[in-house]
């Protein structure tokens, strides 16, 4: 069975998504959650789903103690799934080509540091744009920059507003984020 290590800042509502995944098809476990916000939502989401969780902060993030630990659960893949602070090199020397994203964009549009979630939808609406979408893709050592793995689309109405399209979002993001870890891991 492959190891995941879910990364997360907030609710985790994707998380949350991934975890009931790979518990109907039994084909990964979460072995680890990893937050950086005392009091974020996923650390509740760990405690019921009985995940181990390690809060980190930027002193000990990308230590050789912590790369170590997640070594340990030899992961298949490391998912930031809201997760809002650049991952250090040392991390993705560590694990290369197996760390991904989700960004609630059409990267390369409105991606890189401080773009994410309300701040995307606004510029989005803001600038009339058509459609919106989310990107999945491989982490590299700059914001939003990895190589596309998938990419779905939706539409942006007139009448919307950020919470309209960020529920549209989370809905593709949702769908899709399980989906293409479990096609990744197919292809391991």
């Amino acid at each position: 069975m492959h190891s995941i290590i879910i990364f997360a800042s907030g609710a985790g509502s994707n998380a949350q998504a991934i975890i009931d995944h790979f518990k109907q098809n039994g084909q990964a476990k979460v072995s680890l959650i990893v937050c950086n916000k005392p009091g974020a939502g996923v650390r509740d989401i760990a405690e019921r789903e009985h995940i181990p969780f390690l809060a980190i902060n930027k002193e000990t993030f990308g230590e050789a103690m912590m790369i170590e630990q997640m070594t340990d659960l030899n992961p298949s893949l490391i998912v930031l799934a809201g997760f809002l602070w650049k991952i250090p090199a040392s991390v993705i020397q560590a694990f290369p080509n197996k760390i991904i994203n989700i960004h609630p964009a059409l990267l390369p549009a409105y991606g890189g540091k401080g773009m994410y979630g309300h701040h995307v939808h606004n510029a989005v609406i803001r600038n009339k744009e058509k459609q919106s979408g989310i990107t999945i893709h491989h982490v590299d050592e700059v914001y939003d920059n990895g190589n596309t793995i998938t990419q779905a689309c939706c539409d942006v109405l007139a009448t919307d507003s950020p919470d309209d399209l960020a529920a549209r979002i989370h809905k593709l993001e949702h769908f899709y984020y399980p989906r293409t870890i479990e096609f990744l891991l197919k292809s391991m």
